[in-house]
């Protein structure tokens, strides 16, 4: 079982604790079967995704990911509570996570900028999982670099019309609505893009192609030709598309620092399961120094890992205020150490560690996109960098 120690930190309340008791009981019992299905073709993929979806929906987990007032569990958005969530779920699969996060990412947007109408059309459904969301930023011409975006969205009388590509799309093919970036007016770089939401049945949106990854999610690429949206659909103030992404990324940008420490405490816990059950040598591979070594940097590792992020979902969630820095030093760390403790999992799981569908092969697939999707680590080391300087 995972540490739950860091619950007894001052960033939590007792309703996270109680939060996290109730979800992880729930999720041993429903979610952890799950991590057995197969994910070989997109239609067992989509359909395993979809079932995960009902469950978190039916069991009220999705309520997390909308305000209170548009059938949320919380007045607000609360990181805490999210990053806990993804934590827990990735602790089990990586799917799992992959299905409450984007829930979230996908109507972050909505819940910050959207107008009355917008929150009332999405929000509840989102957060009864009757409705699957996606957020549509990555093109194939930029995908850190947000502000070489080539989609365009022209005004034509009470409507726009949307032209371009996207691409690394999570839940295309299965989103029932996308918030979705493209250029607006001819101002420079990030100034003249806008955000809008756009709902799967829209003529001239296709998704054009899926892609199959290493950890298999739904993603895909869109197209939209001569799509057409009321002005209606627009997020916020034309513009303003760029504000829009960096201030819903600066929320859920902290929680996949939460699903990679998720991750990387399954990974310890397989590992140390090894160690006292291997034996080589005439005794237990965890008797060796060598094997105690590796074990004590993974714990330390995912501790650090762990103080960064709650800290930062702490300071968004008390101090409410921009957590541009907390947010990218959470992910940067929590996704490079995920990494090299999975890695060290494997090396203590030995030849078994690379079977495919032990639990710490998949772990090894899974942590690897966390360190590009949402900013890079490259990124994320400059925008640490820009901001310590500015201090």
């Amino acid at each position: 079982m995972p540490d739950t120690t860091f619950l007894d930190w001052p960033f939590f309340e007792d309703s996270h604790r109680e939060f996290a008791a109730d979800l992880s009981a729930w999720a041993e019992k429903e979610i952890a079967p799950l991590q057995d299905d197969d994910h070989h073709t997109n239609e067992a993929l989509d359909a395993s995704f979809r079932k995960i979806i009902d469950k978190l929906g039916s069991a009220g987990w999705l309520k997390y990911t909308v305000p209170a007032a548009y059938g949320g569990a919380l007045d607000n958005l609360d990181v805490r509570s999210i990053a806990l969530a993804r934590s827990i779920l990735g602790y089990h699969t990586g799917l799992a996570d992959f299905a409450f996060a984007m829930q979230g990412l996908g109507s972050g947007s909505i819940t910050l900028f959207g107008s009355e109408e917008q929150k009332q059309k999405y929000l509840p459904e989102v957060g009864s999982g009757k409705r699957i969301a996606a957020f549509a930023l990555s093109e194939p011409s930029g995908g850190s670099d947000v502000a070489a975006m080539k989609a365009t969205a022209e005004l034509d009388g009470n409507e726009y019309v949307i032209n371009g590509v996207k691409t690394w799309i999570s839940n295309a093919g299965l989103a029932d609505q996308y918030v979705l970036f493209a250029r607006t007016g001819d101002a420079p770089g990030a100034k003249g893009l806008s955000a809008f939401v756009v709902d799967t049945d829209t003529p001239g949106l296709t998704v054009s192609e899926r892609i199959d990854v290493i950890a298999p999610h739904p993603l895909g690429s869109l197209k939209m030709e001569n799509c057409r949206i009321p002005t209606s659909a627009m997020l916020g103030q034309s513009g303003e598309g760029f504000k829009v992404a960096m201030a819903t990324l600066d929320i859920f940008r902290t929680t996949v620092g939460a699903a990679a420490l998720g991750f990387a405490r399954r990974a310890l816990d397989e590992a140390i399961a090894r160690a006292k059950s291997r034996e080589a040598f005439g005794q237990k591979i965890g008797d060796f120094q060598i094997i105690q070594s590796k074990i004590g940097d993974m714990a330390v590792k995912i501790d650090a890992a762990a103080l960064l992020v709650f800290r930062s979902a702490w300071v968004k969630d008390v101090q409410d205020i921009r957590v541009t820095r907390e947010s990218s030093m959470a992910k940067l760390y929590a996704t490079d150490s995920a990494q090299e403790v999975i890695d060290e999992a494997v090396q203590i799981w030995g030849g078994m560690g690379v079977v495919s569908e032990i639990p710490v092969e998949r772990l090894y697939r899974e942590i690897r996109a966390l360190r590009i999707y949402e900013g890079t680590s490259e990124i994320q080391k400059l925008v640490i960098a820009g901001q310590a300087m500015a201090e």
